[in-house]
């Protein structure tokens, strides 16, 4: 990213997760790619932030608000123990089973 633009820009405010912590002790976060520190957070806080200043590997930014990490619905189906556990209703078939399944179409091979 040396010779490219930063991808934010002071001033911008961004919803992140912060991923890890540095070496001093610092959170870090990313947006679009681009590693941005941010000074009393830990892992896995979930925060606004105000872009305070732009390198060109890096960038510096504070908390402006502690955020509520929004619930992500499930693509699972969900059920109870109870659910799970009840016998299994049969389903009712308006078609009769046939040992000539398939018996007359024609062979053409």
């Amino acid at each position: 990213m040396s010779d490219q633009e930063a991808p934010v820009k002071a001033g911008e405010l961004h919803s992140v997760s912060i991923q890890s912590v540095g070496g001093k002790g610092d959170g870090i976060a990313k947006v679009k790619g681009f590693v941005l520190f941010v000074p009393h957070t830990k892992k896995g806080d979930y925060v606004k932030i105000k872009i305070t200043k732009v390198l060109a590997n890096a960038g510096f930014a504070e908390v402006v608000e502690k955020l509520v990490r929004p619930k992500r619905e499930s693509k699972f189906a969900t059920m109870s123990a109870q659910e799970f556990h009840e016998p299994e209703e049969e389903l009712s078939s308006d078609f009769e089973e046939t040992e000539d399944f398939g018996s007359d179409l024609d062979d053409e091979d």
